[in-house]
């Protein structure tokens, strides 16, 4: 069978590499995203990546750190670089080969943003990885995420998280909460289901770019995924 998906964008938190720790980088966690990359990626399914910054650096109250929110903005970014590096190399040791690109020039560690070279990459099946958002404060790695899919004309962008879908409430807190097989941006919006922040929402309902939330911790999963099969919440018009 051939996969649904031929080009995805990957969205995962910073916090998921944490696994267990309180902060930092869990080795067990970047290994264990490695080998579910490498089961899409040996079946031809162009990928590439955008991961947060939150188990490093977040964008805290300027009252209380004393931090404006542009100068905390660029730390943040830092901080996917880093993070950038680490599944970078998690990767390199399954064997799939890799590009890193920063929207901040950092020569020495990173190719520079260039949507062709990127789109280039993908053609000859190196897993691209995307640092430092979209190289602006006041954006998140949300919309870095969807900036980025539309740029590379990927098919879908799917959000790892550590939840099965969208419900109808937080299911960590709310044991009834109901699950969404699919739902629309518009349906996402009348009920204020905080699927990605509102820019990054915006972006993918204005490019009919669909978008699965699904969990990426449970193995096998994002295989599932690409093929087709009714994992998650598929968000669409």
């Amino acid at each position: 069978m051939q996969p649904k998906y031929k080009r995805v964008l990957l969205k995962l938190s910073g916090e998921s590499l944490m696994g267990d720790k309180s902060f930092g980088l869990d080795p067990a966690m970047l290994s264990a995203y490695a080998r579910e990359i490498k089961t899409i990626t040996d079946i031809g399914v162009e990928v590439a990546l955008v991961i947060g910054g939150g188990n490093i650096y977040r964008g805290m109250n300027e009252a209380e750190t004393g931090i404006e929110r542009a100068h905390g903005d660029y730390m943040g970014m830092l901080a996917t670089v880093i993070n950038g590096m680490a599944v970078q190399a998690a990767l390199e040791k399954e064997g799939i080969y890799t590009r890193l690109q920063s929207a901040i020039k950092m020569e020495q560690i990173a190719e520079p943003y260039i949507r062709r070279r990127a789109m280039r990459h993908l053609e000859k099946h190196r897993v691209v990885i995307f640092g430092a958002g979209t190289g602006n404060p006041y954006f998140t790695t949300d919309t870095a995420g969807s900036l980025r899919a539309i740029e590379i004309k990927a098919d879908v962008i799917l959000k790892g998280t550590r939840v099965d879908g969208i419900y109808t409430a937080d299911p960590e807190k709310v044991k009834d909460a109901k699950k969404f097989e699919t739902i629309t941006f518009a349906e996402c919006i009348a009920k204020n289901l905080k699927v990605m922040d509102m820019t990054a929402f915006t972006l993918c309902m204005e490019n009919s770019l669909p978008i699965i939330v699904f969990d990426i911790n449970k193995p096998g999963n994002l295989l599932k995924v690409v093929m087709g099969e009714k994992v998650g919440t598929l968000v669409k018009d």
